[in-house]
């Protein structure tokens, strides 16, 4: 739907400094029907791939096209583009419903559509409550819900997300994660950014790293965790009256137990270990 090619992006700051690489020759597709994670720490070129991909500025260069399956011309894909930034801004002193009427009304979405898309979604989002409310009594959570929604009225085929389980709760980025799904199952592809990689490996089928500007990494998540398998498992006997744990290589886990058994040990439980994304995303940045 989305495509990177070569993109690179050099912030002048002034005369004294030198040049900041933000992005240095990244490619990458978003297909259509993923769920896509992006990752990286804080200052990895996140967000400046995503104001590029939105058009906010321009790359130094490489290029950024759009799919056909997304219009015709740029002008028309971001009809079909939903985006909800890091640090979104509402209008304190309407209400959450007077929100998304205004918000629909900017992408020529009709009103009974926007009713529509507020009765579907404000249930789901669990932000239905408090659509009469003015805004600026909503909490971090409700303000992130709002804010989904708004990007759904006017039902696009690609939503781009910065951060949006960012300074949740655990039960609230459940919940978020939760419509993610739900909306990838509509047929929308769904690509966002995250720091916090359990999350990412929950719901997406594809990830794309970011390290310092440069890609780490882009494809399946099953792909990545494969490459770097290393299968242990955690081996737990008993031995004089107590019960020890040991872990234990895939290769070496039948001569160890066959040890624990000549050797008379008790044995409780053999447990398969998989490394986590986290894990596996640490590995294959220091390499």
């Amino acid at each position: 739907m989305l495509e990177f090619n070569d993109v690179t992006k050099i912030f002048n700051s002034d005369l004294l400094k030198k040049p900041f690489i933000a992005l240095d020759k990244v490619s990458f597709e978003i297909k259509p029907g993923e769920v896509i994670g992006f990752l990286g720490a804080n200052g990895a070129g996140k967000t400046t791939s995503i104001k590029m991909a939105m058009d906010f500025i321009r790359p130094s260069s490489g290029q950024i096209s759009y799919h056909a399956d997304l219009g015709r011309d740029k002008v028309d894909a971001f009809k079909r583009i939903g985006y909800l930034p890091e640090r979104p801004f509402f209008y304190p002193h309407i209400t959450g419903r007077e929100f998304c009427h205004y918000m629909g009304s900017l992408s020529e979405v009709s009103r009974k559509s926007i009713i529509e898309q507020i009765q579907y979604w404000g249930p789901r989002l669990k932000i239905d409550f408090a659509l009469d409310r003015v805004i600026k009594s909503y909490s971090k959570g409700m303000l992130q819900r709002i804010g989904f929604l708004a990007t759904l009225l006017h039902r696009p085929k690609l939503i781009i997300l910065d951060e949006p389980l960012s300074g949740l709760d655990p039960i609230g980025r459940k919940e978020l994660k939760d419509i993610i799904t739900q909306v990838n199952k509509k047929g929308v592809t769904v690509f966002f950014s995250s720091h916090i990689i359990s999350d990412v490996e929950e719901v997406c089928s594809e990830v794309i790293f970011l390290e310092k500007g440069k890609l780490v990494f882009n494809g399946e998540v099953q792909k990545i965790i494969n490459e770097h398998l290393k299968m242990e498992s955690i081996v737990r006997y008993v031995k004089e009256g107590k019960v020890l744990t040991h872990k234990v290589a895939d290769n070496e886990k039948r001569n160890f137990i066959e040890s624990l058994i000549k050797n008379n040990f008790e044995l409780v439980s053999v447990t398969p270990e998989k490394p986590t994304l986290e894990e596996i995303f640490y590995k294959v940045k220091s390499s």
